[in-house]
């Protein structure tokens, strides 16, 4: 039996407004329909946004620690939820059982975090210049937020995004990816069995270009917040601060791993690899340019080839790396490697539909590594959403880095070396929001800033840890001479 979801307004479950819903399928079988949800219009996405501005005033006025123990709820309820969540997860996006199980953990982490800094939230005393007098700083929320959220992180970045928005006093609507939107759904429930107060958080489901761009148009909502491509972040930034909202969108990458000479190869290839083929590619953070210094540059290739030959690609449940998530994804992927070859790159590994009778009729990719690739090449420069590699040679230190920025992204990057004056170098002078020194591309800490530069970011707000109250909260400043 098909699970039939609705939305959450208002503290009530709801048919949309139309009657109509969409289904979604499994992409290691997509035969195989997981649940159907509301294919909501605008009237839908209006109510949510009513419902919302209506509570607003009682929920910020709500003590901090109070919001805090409400998360902390709800993420006891996620906690204990965890593996049917994980196998939902598998189901609608693709990744595999541990990739599933660390999502749905880093959600439980994030309502934890959040819920502890509420007992934090305030401002700060400065001294005045008249006596007797006082002077001081508060945080107020923002108003209302609208959060439209991707599908490779259906879980994980809809927590970032509602758990610092609520734990601040302010009130959300959600609009979740239509590809995979169950666990973003079930965050709901879980909210509401941890007693969320009628209208505080709704989560409206349907296509973006309808229901988000509803969203982000209405007068009540005050603050934006938008995760996806660069091409729909560039048009939802212009059109929200068109009306005056506060904005942050985190956006595509181009991400690169340096690998210098001193480096120690079985590591570089192992963290390359890690980067590149984990989450099936399908990671904003994903590594898709390894700039490899010359003397090694052959070893490093025939090292990285040997750890995409061990991948085992399977369905989620039993394998290495799952299918893409949908069949859009899949040929988008295909595409460059076409384009790839016909730009004089060379095919190593991969770049084609792997065997098999349990991967005939998924979204099955083999992860692909390209050699002899030139800086300028279009799978050096556009982002490839899917466990593509492209090895670029570099002559020295200086090539690499002038290499690893020279794209409009700027997200995640990475270094392999054993040199303190590369690694502090690299840090210093690469153009990227998202600096790591013998590490993988992808992969965050929840406590730290997250964000890009250049086209990665509309580089207005930080998604994260202290980053992400600031965005929720507005300063106001208090003078007191009673």
């Amino acid at each position: 039996m098909v699970t039939s979801y609705q939305n959450y307004v208002d503290g009530e479950w709801r048919e949309p407004s139309n009657g109509e819903y969409f289904e979604t399928t499994d992409p290691a079988s997509p035969n195989d329909v997981v649940a159907e949800y509301p294919r909501s219009v605008a009237k839908d996405a209006n109510a949510a946004v009513e419902a919302a501005v209506s509570a607003q005033g009682d929920w910020a006025a709500t003590p901090a620690p109070e919001r805090g123990a409400i998360l902390r709820g709800a993420g006891s309820i996620l906690a204990d939820r965890k593996e049917e969540l994980t196998q939902l997860l598998i189901r609608e996006e693709g990744k595999t059982h541990a990739e599933a199980s660390g999502e749905v953990q880093r959600a439980v982490d994030i309502f934890y975090y959040f819920a502890e800094k509420t007992r934090d939230l305030g401002g700060s005393v400065k001294s005045s210049s008249k006596p007797q007098s006082g002077l001081y700083t508060v945080d107020v929320p923002v108003g209302v937020a609208a959060l439209i959220t991707p599908w490779n992180y259906p879980i994980a970045i809809p927590a970032w995004k509602l758990a610092p928005a609520l734990a601040t006093g302010n009130t959300v609507v959600l609009n979740p990816a239509s590809l995979a939107p169950g666990v973003a759904v079930e965050l709901f429930e879980a909210f509401d069995e941890a007693g969320l107060p009628p209208g505080v958080a709704n989560v409206v489901t349907g296509p973006g270009s309808t229901v988000g761009d509803a969203i982000i148009s209405h007068d009540g909502v005050d603050a934006v917040s938008f995760t996806g491509s660069s091409k729909v972040g560039e048009a939802v930034y212009s059109k929200a601060t068109d009306n005056g909202k506060r904005v942050q969108t985190e956006l595509g990458g181009k991400n690169p791993t340096i690998v210098t000479p001193s480096a120690d190869l079985e590591e570089a290839a192992d963290l390359v690899s890690a980067g590149a083929f984990g989450v099936t590619g399908q990671a904003c953070t994903a590594c898709s340019r390894a700039i490899v210094h010359t003397d090694i540059y052959d070893e490093f290739v025939d090292a990285v080839i040997a750890r995409a030959n061990e991948i085992d690609v399977g369905p989620g449940e039993n394998s290495d790396m799952g299918p893409q998530i949908s069949e859009n994804e899949l040929e988008g992927t295909l595409e460059y490697v076409d384009i790839a070859e016909k730009d004089g790159a060379n095919l190593e590994i991969g770049g084609g539909r792997p065997d098999g009778e349990r991967l005939r009729e998924g979204y099955f990719v083999e992860p692909t590594i390209f050699s002899d690739v030139d800086p300028d090449h279009r799978i050096a420069q556009e982002e490839v959403f899917g466990p593509l590699l492209a090895v670029i040679e570099a002559e020295s230190f200086e090539d690499a880095l002038t290499v690893a920025n020279g794209t409009s992204y700027g997200l995640s990057a990475s270094i392999v070396t054993d040199s303190h004056t590369e690694a502090e170098r690299f840090v210093r002078e690469v153009e990227a929001g998202v600096a790591k020194v013998n590490d993988k591309t992808t992969g965050l800490e929840l406590h730290v800033p997250f964000g890009g530069f250049k086209q990665s970011s509309s580089e207005t707000w930080r998604e994260q840890g202290e980053a992400g109250i600031g965005f929720y909260t507005i300063e106001k400043t208090v003078y007191n001479s009673f």
